[in-house]
């Protein structure tokens, strides 16, 4: 996949290991039960390989969010249509979030996790965020763009919609509808 690091390519494959390692153990008992030790065992690989590959917990957790970005950013930027280029802009926007939220099982206890701070001002915000923004201009939405795709992704953030699908009982599916509502809504012309 591109994006990755000039690494070893052993290195890379032990790294990969450790990773889908840590998103098995995340998706099966969630990111509060996920430990060095039970990444390693998992992978077959000492415990010292995991700290001297990502240093601590959290430095693992960074890793999972980042490896989840850079699978959506590539699937987005060069994937089949409608995520991918390809697809009228609405309906690219549409498929964002309904990727995005497909990733909720994993991120959200990850980020919860991986004590990040910071998050709205670092790459794959603001990537993410350039994305929306892109194909909210092309959609010929209204209004201040920015504030826009800043308001359209934050319906798509990983601890918000655990909440409503956890506390509030609503389906993925429900999230996924509303947002498509609101991409709808945002994008319509003046007067509709």
């Amino acid at each position: 996949m591109p994006g990755s690091s000039h690494e070893r390519s052993d290195a890379a494959r032990n790294r990969q290991l450790l990773l889908d390692a840590a998103e098995q153990l995340v998706r099966q008992y969630g990111a509060d039960a996920v430990t060095m030790d039970a990444v390693a065992k998992l992978a077959g690989v000492g415990k010292g390989t995991v700290f001297r590959r990502f240093g601590n917990r959290a430095g693992l957790m960074l890793a999972l969010l980042d490896q989840s970005d850079q699978k959506l950013q590539w699937a987005y930027m060069f994937g089949p249509p409608p995520l991918g280029p390809g697809a009228p802009p609405v309906e690219r926007l549409i498929a964002f979030g309904r990727a995005r939220l497909a990733l909720v099982e994993v991120e959200g206890d990850v980020r919860k996790n991986a004590d990040i701070g910071g998050q709205y001002s670092g790459p794959p915000y603001n990537i993410a965020k350039t994305h929306v923004a892109l194909l909210l201009r092309q959609a010929g939405a209204p209004g201040d763009i920015s504030l826009t795709a800043d308001t359209l992704l934050a319906s798509l953030d990983a601890g918000l919609v655990l909440h409503q699908i956890r506390e509030l009982r609503y389906t993925p599916d429900q999230v996924g509808d509303h947002w498509e509502h609101l991409v709808r809504q945002v994008t319509a012309p003046a007067g509709q």
